[in-house]
């Protein structure tokens, strides 16, 4: 539950042109489709993924962490991991089981996206359902796990000598695709009014220099 009064008195430290921004941000923000990296070990990939899932307003991100640190490089993402939800997948368990377990239980179907087999092409992805879009490391592509449990397949078309693109090259054209897509149908993808509230105080708070004192004083003086 949201403090109103708090978030009020949060709003009072912003400018008008910031406050109508994160409004407006949020109402490009979809939680129809998400992105989940698995054991991808260069930061400057997931990093590049970040920023991609925030340009075409993806808000939450999985990483499934088995054999590498998910790490985020600031000046690849830009600050762009700051608005987003991040779900780290990293206990000494079955990682890849408990993600794929639970987005599904959250009504996502998992797609695999990969070159080497009978995947949909990018163009003939039906985006009416909640999809998970899982990226694997270059080369080698997902876990057999994935492949195994995924409800999809996904590739992009190519014409040329390489079979691969760079993961994140090819979440861009991805995210970008279906994104549009998306936006163009009559389908309800954007958030709730409830996840706009959540996330516009979480943004504010975020924007707000020391703001743990700040909210201190905020209850110091009521």
């Amino acid at each position: 539950m949201i403090n109103l009064k708090l978030l009020e008195f949060f709003e009072s430290f912003l400018t008008e042109k910031r406050k109508n921004l994160f409004k407006t941000v949020l109402e490009n923000r979809t939680r129809h489709f998400t992105v989940v990296l698995e054991d991808i070990y260069q930061p400057h990939n997931a990093s590049a993924v970040v920023r991609t899932c925030d340009i075409f307003g993806v808000q939450d991100i999985y990483t499934i962490e088995n054999k590498y640190n998910n790490k985020v490089s600031r000046h690849v993402a830009k600050g762009s991991q700051k608005w987003l939800n991040h779900f780290r997948y990293k206990s000494d368990g079955d990682n890849t089981k408990e993600c794929l377990s639970n987005l599904k239980s959250k009504g996502y179907q998992i797609i695999a996206t990969t070159p080497h087999n009978d995947s949909c092409l990018l163009q003939n992805f039906d985006v009416s359902k909640k999809s998970a879009f899982v990226f694997g490391v270059e080369a080698a592509g997902v876990s057999d796990y994935v492949l195994e449990n995924a409800d999809g397949f996904l590739k992009i078309p190519m014409v040329g000598f390489t079979e691969s693109l760079n993961i994140s090259v090819a979440a861009a054209i991805i995210l970008q695709d279906v994104t549009t897509k998306l936006r163009k149908s009559e389908l309800e993808w954007q958030l709730s009014a409830e996840e706009k509230e959540i996330l516009y105080f979480d943004w504010v708070k975020k924007s707000i220099k020391n703001a743990a004192k700040i909210e201190e004083r905020f209850y110091v003086n009521l």
